[in-house]
C-alpha cells in the first residue's frame, strides 16, 4: 500500500501517455512484424504463417537485386549526408565561436533551412540541379564554368551522392548549431590554463576543446544517421519513384501501392532494425555516462 501511494498518482498521471504509446507505437511495431511473417502479397489477405521467408527473399529472389539496390543507395546516401552535414557544421560553428561580425545574422542564414520542409526544398532542388539546361548547370554556363556541369541525380554512378546534396544543405545549420552550443558550453577555465601552459591555439583546439565536443558530435551522428535511414520525402520530391534513386523508404512505399504488405511490412522492420543498431548502443553509451557522474 506505501509503494501504491508513492507510485500510484505519477502511474496514472502518466497513464494515457502509456496507453497511447502502447497501442500506437510498439502496438503497431508487433503488428507490422506479424505481417512481415505472413503471406500476404495482394489484396486478397493473408495465406498463413511463412517464418523468415519475405526476408529471406528480399535478399535472394528481388527481383534485379531491387532491395539490394535501395540498400546500396541508401548507404551511399548516408555517408555523403554524415559526412557534409558534419563537415559543414563544425566549420561553421567554428567561425562562429572565433568571433565574427553579424553573428546572429549568420546564424539565422545557416538555421533558415530548418525551417523549410524537405518537400519544398526538393521542389527548389529539383530545378537547381536539373540535368538538361536549368538550374545550376545554367549559372555554370552563365559564368563560363561549363567544365562543371553535370546530370546530378540522373547519374547512374554518384547520382545518389547529388542526392544527398539538398540534405546537406538543409540539416548543416542544425549541426552547426550543436557544435556552437558544444562550443559555448566548455569552460572557459580550461582555456585559461591550456593559455597558462603555454598551448599554442591548434594545441588548445586539438587537446582541449576538441575532446570537449566529443559528446555533441556522437549526438549529431545519431540524429542525422537516423533521419537519413527514413529519407523518404526529399527524395520523392526530387526525383520521384526512380531506380537510380530508390531506398528502402520508397520501396516501402511502392510495395504498399501494390497491395504486398508482407514485403512492405519486412522491409520496415529491417529499417527499423538498422536504426535501431546507430540508436541503442548510444542509449546505453548514455546511460552509463550519466550513471558514471
Amino acid at each position: 500500500m506505501r509503494r501504491m501511494r508513492q507510485w500510484g498518482p505519477g502511474l496514472l498521471l502518466l497513464s494515457p501517455s502509456l496507453i497511447l504509446l502502447a497501442v500506437f507505437v510498439y502496438g503497431l511495431i508487433a503488428w507490422t512484424a506479424k505481417v512481415s511473417l505472413s503471406d500476404e502479397h495482394n489484396a486478397r489477405g493473408s495465406k498463413g504463417f511463412v517464418g523468415l521467408q519475405n526476408y529471406v527473399d528480399l535478399f535472394t529472389k528481388d527481383i534485379n537485386d531491387r532491395f539490394l539496390h535501395s540498400l546500396k543507395n541508401l548507404l551511399i546516401f548516408t555517408v555523403v549526408f554524415l559526412v557534409g552535414t558534419m563537415l559543414l557544421g563544425l566549420l561553421w560553428a567554428f567561425l562562429l565561436e572565433r568571433g565574427v561580425k553579424g553573428e546572429g545574422f549568420f546564424r539565422t542564414v545557416y538555421l533558415f533551412p530548418m525551417a523549410v520542409s524537405f518537400v519544398a526544398s526538393g521542389v527548389v532542388w529539383r530545378w537547381l540541379m536539373n540535368p538538361a539546361d536549368g538550374g545550376l548547370n545554367a549559372v555554370f554556363d552563365g559564368f563560363g564554368l561549363g567544365f562543371l556541369q553535370n546530370t546530378w541525380w540522373t547519374n547512374p554512378d554518384w547520382g545518389m551522392a547529388a542526392m544527398a546534396l539538398p540534405a546537406v544543405w538543409q540539416l548543416s545549420g542544425y549541426v552547426m548549431a550543436l557544435f556552437l552550443a558544444g562550443f559555448r558550453g566548455i569552460p572557459q577555465e580550461l582555456r585559461e590554463a591550456a593559455a597558462m601552459d603555454g598551448a599554442s591555439t591548434y594545441r588548445l583546439y586539438r587537446n582541449v576543446i576538441f575532446p570537449q565536443l566529443t559528446p555533441v558530435a556522437l549526438s549529431a551522428l545519431i540524429i542525422v544517421g537516423h533521419m537519413s535511414m527514413k529519407m523518404f520525402d526529399l527524395i520523392m520530391s526530387v526525383s520521384g519513384a526512380q531506380w537510380l534513386t530508390e531506398v528502402p523508404a520508397v520501396y516501402v512505399w511502392q510495395a504498399l501501392l501494390t497491395s504486398d504488405y508482407s514485403k512492405a511490412a519486412a522491409i520496415s522492420i529491417i529499417l527499423l532494425l538498422l536504426v535501431a543498431v546507430v540508436i541503442v548502443p548510444y542509449l546505453i553509451y548514455t546511460n552509463r555516462a550519466e550513471k558514471n557522474r
